[in-house]
This record gives structure tokens, C-alpha cells and sequence, in this order.
């Protein structure tokens, strides 16, 4: 790159300075916050009316210790709770199976049958708290598991209020945990929209994931480019299902990550509003809270140094500004150790009180959308949204996000970008600070949180338990159910959480569809 020359991550020329005719066409008639098509944020107050919801990502070891750190968390001031499972409960394994060995309880919590997920949330109101669930090929089971838990407590399913995240076409794109080939996982995704519109009204039945992508190393145009073709391809099969866009579109919102490149960052979120906005009117929607764009947002896990990691505190503080800046719904900071490991209680009291100085020291809150009219972000919203636009399209041109999926095309742009990004660090084109400029000889010895090994043998002797006190022959044919639910195109929802309820686990239910959609191959 040209020594005078300067561009976002997303390679956008940044000119020297921007004056009023850099503004893009119709910027003095941008509508106000509240108004389609929300370019400005979705709440004509935005934050006056109401705060972003403050979530602590945190799962860990067995489902006991995990509802410590959120009774922890919420005693700290966090406002709804967000869900890390482990990764032989993302893809569908209960502790005692093979490829589960070494995996149980290391990045997430490890659930596997009712009576797990009962400890998970003992003596939290599952009618009171937001929970978000980050699950994705397994989603259907976790939310069977979460409903069963609310109806055995006697909680009105229509007061569930939530997020599981539900986006497996991120999965093949970016992140690996699939299970089912793509068009039988997108069935099973359309069955959850139907379940969850006519009985968990409050809920959210997917978070349309950019993190991810992100995180694998998209730029920031691909990051929502990628995620709104996604979020199309999820709109048009449940449209092909017969249902009402109005209806389901207020249930779907995004999960986006917030990365280091303040003003990129805040055009993104802007131009993704915007996007959305005309693509669902586009699609049919006529209901304005089906054409509003809400994301929770994570700052960037990728950006993370283990090398001087006292200095992710900044780029986090900096990641949080632009969220808010950018007008999410939900935040989720992290803590400035997880280059090293799961977050200590310190980090993650240090990364909630990043958004609580935010919140309520900064004054970034007090107007809705303070950076608009600034010649700068104005054209950058237009340039982010102009290039996501040119992407979109050519998805649009393959036939949508599961045939660039499915053909890698999807796969190899972020590839490229991961590997561009990559050169520029090593040539110092791009500077990451204590990595490959400033550097030290370590002396900070930060604590690592470790997980005892000891947990899967624990595990496993609860599932042996589990499957000796329960009716098994009820257990079988409640599997038989959900077979009989996959092979008739029938909703599978009802027949999963009768089987959560029966004591059936998370693995056997995975197993049963299995047998029948297969699992897919890359």
C-alpha cells in the first residue's frame, strides 16, 4: 500500500478530509431514527427509551458451576444471559461418545439431557431473564430442552423471552459445527420458525450470524454482504413453507462482531440496517417491525492478542464505542484474557464494566445516532452499503446463499480476506500492537482459567443413570416420533420436546435424524 494512502479494512479508500460534497445523494433527507428504512437505528430514542441489553457469553464445565458464574453475572448487573456450550453438544454427542473425548465442558457447558439443563437454570426466572443460546445444528433440541424446563416450573411459554442463534448456513460457510446436509438443516429451521411464531411469541427463533464469518476473516462488507444473503435464504423457505413474513420476519434478528476500525465498524451496522430494510419489503413485508434489522453484537474474539493481552481492555473499550455508536440491541464484551483461555471472573467483571462506563460515563447514549450527518460516516454508510450491494448480488446471480455455499465460492472470499489480512500483518502493512510493532519481553503473568478433565467421567456416569431410572420404552418411542416427523415432513418441534421430556439426550435425538438426513461431507 502506498505510503499516503489509507483504507478501511474492507479496502475503502479514506480520502485526506471530507466535505459536504462528499455526502451521498439524499443525505439531508436520511430519515429520522425509527424510520424506515433505519438506517439511524430502530427506536426513534434509541437509548434515552432504553438501554442495550448487556449479555456475558459464559458456559464452562458442567451445568453447576456455569449457573454459578450467572448468578454471579447477573449480581454484577448483567441483564440477560448468553450460553456457551460445549462442542460435542454443538454437533450433536452426549459426554460418553467417542468423539466427544477431551471436548466436555473445554469451550462451553456440556449439556446433555433435561436434567442438565434444569441445573443449568436452577432459580433463574426463565420468565423474567433474556437467555440467548449459541447453538446451532443442535438448536431445535436445546430450545425443546429450555421449553421443557419452563413448563415443568409452570412458566407461561408466551412470557419465554430469548435467542437461540439457529444459523447453520454460517456453519458450512465459516464455522465448521454442522451436522445434516444444508437443505435438511434448513428444514429443520423453517419447522422452528412455524413452532416458535404461534407459541414463544417473544422469542427469537435465529440470530443470523456475521460473527462468525468474521471471525474466520471476512472483511466488514463481507461480514453483512454474507449474513443478509443468508438471512434471505432463511426469509424465502419460510415463505416456501406458507408462512407470514410479517409474523416470522419480527422474530429474526443478526449477531454482527465489532472489530478495531471505529468509523468501518459504525458504517457497517448503519449500511446493514439499511439493506435489510429494503430487502425485506422487497420480499414482502409490509409490517415495519418486519423490516427492522436488530443485532446483537460481540467484540472481535479474532482481535485478541495473547501477546500483551492487558492491552485488549482498549481495543474491547473501542469495539464497545462502536457498537454503540452503531445502535445494537444486545452487547457481549470479552474478556481481555480469552487469547489465553475461558475468562476469569476478573476478566469478565472487567469486560461488563467497560459497557457499564459506556453506558453511563461516556454519553454516547443520550442522542440516537450522534455520528450522523458527519461527511465522513455518511459516505462510508453509502460506500459499505454500495459494495455489500455488489456482493449480494452476485450471490443472488448463483441462486442464493446455499448454492455459494454449497459450491465454496462463499468459503474462499473469506479465505482470501484471512489470507490478505495475514500478509499485511507479517509486512507490517498492518499494524497489531505488541505483535508485530512494540513489543516486550513478557512479564505479566495472567491467571488462565482451567477446566478440570475430570467432568466427562462425571458426565457420563449421569447419563448412565439417566437412561436406568427412565421409562425406556416411552424414550423409544418418542425417537420413533421424531423419525416418523423427519420422514413426513410434519413439524419435528412437538415430537423433540415430548423426548427431552421422556428423558431422551441431546445425543439420541441428534442420532435419530442422523439415520435419516445423513450428515454432510465438505
Amino acid at each position: 500500500m502506498e505510503s499516503n494512502k489509507k483504507q478501511t479494512d474492507s479496502g475503502i479508500e479514506i480520502k485526506n478530509v471530507y466535505t459536504p460534497v462528499d455526502l451521498p445523494e439524499h443525505a439531508q433527507e436520511i430519515p429520522n431514527p425509527g424510520t424506515f428504512p433505519y438506517t439511524r437505528g430502530v427506536q426513534n430514542d434509541m437509548y434515552r427509551g432504553k438501554l442495550w441489553t448487556m449479555r456475558q457469553y459464559a458456559g464452562f464445565s458442567t451445568a453447576q458451576e456455569s449457573n454459578q458464574r450467572y448468578h454471579y453475572l447477573l449480581s454484577q448487573g448483567v441483564m440477560g444471559l448468553s450460553v456457551a456450550f460445549d462442542l460435542p453438544t454443538q454437533i450433536g454427542y452426549d459426554a460418553d461418545h467417542a468423539l466427544a473425548d477431551g471436548e466436555v465442558g473445554k469451550v462451553g457447558v456440556s449439556i446433555c439431557s433435561i436434567e442438565d439443563m434444569d441445573i443449568l437454570f436452577d432459580a433463574i426466572p426463565l420468565d423474567k431473564i433474556s437467555t440467548s443460546m449459541t447453538i446451532n445444528a443442535t438448536s431445535f433440541i436445546l430450545l425443546a430442552l429450555y421449553v421443557a424446563v419452563a413448563k415443568k416450573r409452570g412458566i407461561d411459554l408466551k412470557q419465554l423471552s430469548g435467542t437461540i442463534q439457529n444459523d447453520i448456513l454460517k456453519e458450512y460457510a465459516a464455522r465448521g459445527t454442522y451436522i445434516y446436509p444444508p437443505r435438511h438443516s434448513m428444514r429443520i429451521i423453517t419447522d422452528i420458525f412455524e413452532w416458535c411464531s404461534t407459541n414463544l411469541p417473544k422469542w427469537n427463533s435465529i440470530s443470523i450470524s456475521g460473527y462468525h464469518i468474521r471471525e474466520a476473516g471476512s472483511t466488514a462488507v463481507q461480514e453483512i454482504a454474507f449474513t443478509l444473503s443468508n438471512g434471505k435464504a432463511y426469509v424465502e423457505a419460510a415463505l416456501a413453507k406458507g408462512l407470514d413474513i410479517n409474523v416470522f420476519g419480527k422474530r429474526l434478528s443478526f449477531f454482527f462482531n465489532a472489530h478495531n476500525n471505529l468509523f468501518e465498524e459504525v458504517a457497517k451496522f448503519r449500511a446493514a440496517r439499511t439493506i435489510w430494510a429494503k430487502m425485506m419489503k422487497d420480499l414482502g413485508a409490509t409490517d415495519e417491525k418486519a423490516m427492522m434489522l436488530r443485532f446483537h453484537t460481540q467484540t472481535g474474539g479474532a482481535t485478541l492478542t495473547a501477546q500483551q493481552p492487558l492491552n485488549n481492555i482498549s481495543r474491547v473499550t473501542i469495539q464497545t464505542i462502536a457498537a454503540v455508536l452503531g445502535g445494537t440491541q444486545s452487547l457481549h464484551t470479552n474478556g481481555f484474557d480469552e487469547a489465553l483461555g475461558l475468562p476469569t471472573e476478573q476478566a469478565a467483571t472487567i469486560a461488563l464494566r467497560t459497557q457499564q462506563i459506556v453506558a453511563f460515563e461516556s454519553g454516547i447514549p443520550e442522542t440516537a445516532d450522534p455520528l450522523a450527518g458527519s461527511y465522513f460516516i455518511e459516505n462510508l454508510t453509502a460506500e459499505v452499503a454500495s459494495k455489500a450491494l455488489e456482493l449480494i448480488q452476485q450471490i443472488d446471480e448463483m441462486g442464493g446463499s446455499v448454492a455459494a455455499i454449497e459450491s465454496g465460492w462463499m468459503q474462499n472470499r473469506i479465505s482470501d480476506s484471512a489470507y490478505k489480512y495475514q500478509k499485511d500483518i507479517e509486512s507490517k502493512d498492518k499494524i497489531i500492537v505488541g505483535v508485530n510493532e512494540y513489543e516486550t519481553e513478557e512479564s505479566t503473568k495472567i491467571p488462565i482459567f482451567k477446566i478440570d478433565a475430570s467432568i466427562q467421567q462425571a458426565q457420563t456416569e449421569k447419563i448412565k443413570s439417566l437412561k436406568a431410572n427412565r421409562d425406556n420404552a416411552l424414550a423409544q418411542s418418542c425417537l420413533a416420533a421424531i423419525a416418523e416427523a423427519a420422514n413426513t415432513g410434519n413439524n419435528i418441534m412437538p415430537p423433540v420436546i415430548a423426548a427431552v421430556e421422556a428423558k431422551c439426550t441431546l445425543g439420541e435425538i441428534s442420532d435419530t435424524l442422523r439415520n435419516i438426513f445423513g450428515e454432510y461431507q465438505a
